[in-house]
Protein backbone atom coordinates (compact mmCIF):
# COMPACT_ATOMS: atom_id res chain seq x y z
CA UNK A 1 0.00 0.00 0.00
CA UNK A 2 1.47 3.87 -0.60
CA UNK A 3 0.84 6.28 2.07
CA UNK A 4 0.83 9.79 0.87
CA UNK A 5 1.53 12.30 3.86
CA UNK A 6 1.34 16.20 3.33
CA UNK A 7 3.03 17.90 6.30
CA UNK A 8 2.31 22.08 6.43
CA UNK A 9 3.46 24.33 9.22
CA UNK A 10 0.67 25.88 11.35
CA UNK A 11 -1.29 28.93 10.99
CA UNK A 12 0.82 31.44 12.86
CA UNK A 13 4.27 29.98 12.36
CA UNK A 14 6.40 31.75 10.56
CA UNK A 15 7.76 30.29 7.40
CA UNK A 16 10.98 31.97 6.30
CA UNK A 17 11.58 29.23 3.20
CA UNK A 18 8.25 30.31 1.88
CA UNK A 19 8.67 34.38 2.08
CA UNK A 20 11.87 33.16 -0.06
CA UNK A 21 9.85 31.87 -2.41
CA UNK A 22 7.29 34.66 -2.27
CA UNK A 23 10.26 36.94 -3.03
CA UNK A 24 11.43 35.03 -5.72
CA UNK A 25 7.90 34.73 -7.47
CA UNK A 26 7.64 38.94 -7.43
CA UNK A 27 11.22 39.26 -9.15
CA UNK A 28 10.38 37.05 -11.67
CA UNK A 29 7.18 39.52 -12.54
CA UNK A 30 4.77 37.00 -10.46
CA UNK A 31 3.14 40.27 -8.66
CA UNK A 32 -0.09 38.65 -7.72
CA UNK A 33 1.16 36.31 -5.41
CA UNK A 34 0.12 37.05 -1.59
CA UNK A 35 1.76 34.21 -0.08
CA UNK A 36 3.56 31.23 -0.01
CA UNK A 37 3.58 28.56 2.87
CA UNK A 38 6.26 25.57 1.98
CA UNK A 39 5.52 22.35 3.35
CA UNK A 40 6.90 18.50 2.38
CA UNK A 41 5.10 15.27 0.99
CA UNK A 42 6.41 12.14 1.51
CA UNK A 43 5.20 9.06 -0.08
CA UNK A 44 5.54 5.64 1.94
CA UNK A 45 5.25 2.37 0.31
CA UNK A 46 4.05 0.32 3.07
CA UNK A 47 3.50 -3.67 3.32
CA UNK A 48 0.45 -3.70 5.29
CA UNK A 49 -2.30 -4.26 3.16
CA UNK A 50 -4.88 -3.83 5.80
CA UNK A 51 -5.76 -0.08 4.57
CA UNK A 52 -6.87 0.62 8.15
CA UNK A 53 -3.69 -0.50 9.64
CA UNK A 54 -1.43 1.21 7.25
CA UNK A 55 -3.28 4.16 7.96
CA UNK A 56 -2.46 3.97 11.57
CA UNK A 57 1.59 3.02 10.67
CA UNK A 58 1.60 6.30 8.66
CA UNK A 59 -0.25 8.55 11.52
CA UNK A 60 2.26 6.48 14.19
CA UNK A 61 5.29 7.57 11.86
CA UNK A 62 3.86 10.88 11.51
CA UNK A 63 3.59 11.62 15.45
CA UNK A 64 7.27 9.92 16.43
CA UNK A 65 9.45 11.37 13.09
CA UNK A 66 8.19 12.97 9.97
CA UNK A 67 6.41 15.68 11.62
CA UNK A 68 6.90 18.05 14.26
CA UNK A 69 3.51 18.05 16.08
CA UNK A 70 4.74 21.22 17.94
CA UNK A 71 4.67 23.56 15.08
CA UNK A 72 3.51 21.27 11.90
CA UNK A 73 0.33 19.35 10.50
CA UNK A 74 -0.25 16.60 8.37
CA UNK A 75 -2.68 14.55 7.05
CA UNK A 76 -2.25 11.05 5.69
CA UNK A 77 -4.08 9.68 2.53
CA UNK A 78 -3.78 5.53 1.83
CA UNK A 79 -4.20 4.83 -1.90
Amino acid sequence: MKAKVHITLKNGVLDPQGKAVQHALAGLGFAGVEEVRQGKFIELQLSETDPAKAEAQALEMCKKLLANTVIENYTVEIE
